[in-house]
């Protein structure tokens, strides 16, 4: 949870890196493929592109007039300029390593960010204007592999590939320190869906009951919710649907003032995470508050107390403190004290309470994004995403079932409590658990 620029985003580098992979053209199938590996760019419609991108990415921001000039216009609506700028600032100073694949129309090449190697694939239209690009990380063909990529992700990493039985046990299939507790950034929002849908199921409310946007439960983005008047109204099935495929913290919100603090407290109990640090279960506005105003003030303050003196803190003090003082943070904050903590080992259970709940609306909530894991739906059909950051913090969990029913969760947590992690370790973490994923499947064929 952290904040790029004046608003306050939760996995805003995710966020561009994923956005970029979605809006990823698909290769022209009718041309003449070259599948020998160079290095030189090709004089192809495709090729100029690639060497527009390695030089525009010593010298990010472009401005908007010359990006024109390379994106075709549904591409610059989809992803605006302030965020592809975003995009190249982050993959700074390409070196091109290879060229993978190559039609006049597309190609696949291998570059260098530093040491870190990353594939991109770009597509143009007619004109020669980019509809596509797509920055991957290579994905990972064996558990040595898997093992080497993950010591080089954080100073700190925990990891737990599981199979999910029928039974609701996650049985370890690979793990890195997957008991280690470590803050939980935005995938605190699989608790609150926890607690939402099993009030659901008592009767407490239904999905499509109103709840109404105020100003005093408005929060910061990630999100869209906060745009909207005071007063509006949304279900709880668009709130839910909200806070999990775009990280909705007014969303999220919501839904905590809908079920209380108390009952999320009581989901992740019993879902198995005992930790006071989640008592009290704090809201995403309350983070940026105590982390965001007068630091380290409010924090410290709220540290010195009793869960009672907290929980009074933070309906008598932090909920008055309007949003506008919230200033940004880049350097890693209270990360061991101030958060949402579980391990990778928690979160496969948290991912086993949610599937056990037998909510079909779960599974909708759950399969709108997939966190740009892009996993062969014939082999894969269902796949749940959340994941969740803040400076020093890069979480993300994944389960997906196969066509024959079997079912795996895996979570990777990436903490560095001296610097903030960036969009490259995200790509990391999603190319590993594609890896761990195919690795499972020829494990269990």
């Amino acid at each position: 949870m952290h904040t790029p620029s004046k608003p306050v985003r939760i996995l805003a580098a995710a966020v561009a890196a994923i956005a970029m992979t979605a809006c990823a053209g698909q290769p022209v199938t009718a041309e003449a493929t070259s599948t020998a590996v160079s290095t030189a760019v090709p004089g192809t419609p495709a090729g100029r592109q690639l060497a527009w991108l390695l030089d525009a990415s010593t010298r990010a921001p472009i401005a908007e007039d010359e990006l024109a000039a390379h994106f075709a216009a549904d591409f610059l609506k989809a992803i605006p300029p302030a965020q592809l700028n975003q995009v190249l600032a982050t993959f700074r100073d390409l070196k091109l390593e290879s060229v993978r694949t190559s039609q006049d129309r597309s190609l696949v090449a291998r570059v260098l960010v530093g040491a870190s190697a990353f594939d991109v694939a770009l597509s143009v239209d007619a004109a020669g204007l980019m509809t596509g690009l797509r920055f991957t990380a290579p994905t990972p063909g064996t558990w040595g592999e898997v093992d080497e990529r993950l010591a080089g992700l954080s100073p700190r990493t925990g990891f737990l590939a599981a199979e999910l039985t029928k039974d609701g046990t996650c049985r370890p299939v690979h793990g890195v320190a997957a008991g280690e507790r470590g803050p939980l950034g935005s995938m605190l929002k699989l608790y609150v869906l926890g607690a939402v849908a099993e009030r659901v199921r008592s009767g407490a409310f239904g999905w499509d009951t109103e709840l109404t946007i105020t100003p005093e439960l408005k929060s910061l983005p990630s999100g869209e919710l906060q745009n909207r008047p005071g007063g509006s109204r949304v279900t709880v099935l668009e709130a839910a649907k909200l806070m999990i495929s775009i990280s909705d913290n007014t969303a999220t919100d919501l839904l905590i003032h809908k079920v209380g603090r108390k009952a999320v407290e009581r989901t992740m109990c019993a879902w198995g995470v005992r930790d006071k640090r989640n008592v009290p279960f704090l809201t995403t506005r309350d983070l940026f508050v105590l982390k965001g105003v007068d630091y380290p003030r409010h924090a410290k303050r709220y540290l010195s107390l009793n869960d009672a003196g907290q929980r009074a803190y933070l309906e008598k003090v932090v909920a008055k403190v309007p949003l506008s003082e919230v200033a940004t943070w880049t350097a890693p904050r209270e990360l061991d004290t101030v958060e949402w903590f579980a391990s990778p080992a928690e979160i496969c259970r948290a991912y086993a309470g949610l599937v056990k709940l037998g909510d079909r609306r779960i599974g909708e909530v759950m399969s709108i994004n997939d966190g740009g894991l892009g996993l062969d739906k014939a082999q894969w059909p269902a796949v749940w995403f959340k994941g969740g950051s803040e400076p020093g913090v890069s979480d993300t969990s994944f389960l997906a079932r196969t066509a024959q029913g079997r079912t795996y969760v895996v979570t990777t947590m990436a903490i560095d409590r001296k610097a903030p992690i960036g969009a490259q370790v995200v790509l990391d973490q999603v190319a590993v658990t594609r890896g761990v994923f195919a690795l499972a499947l020829v494990k269990a064929s």
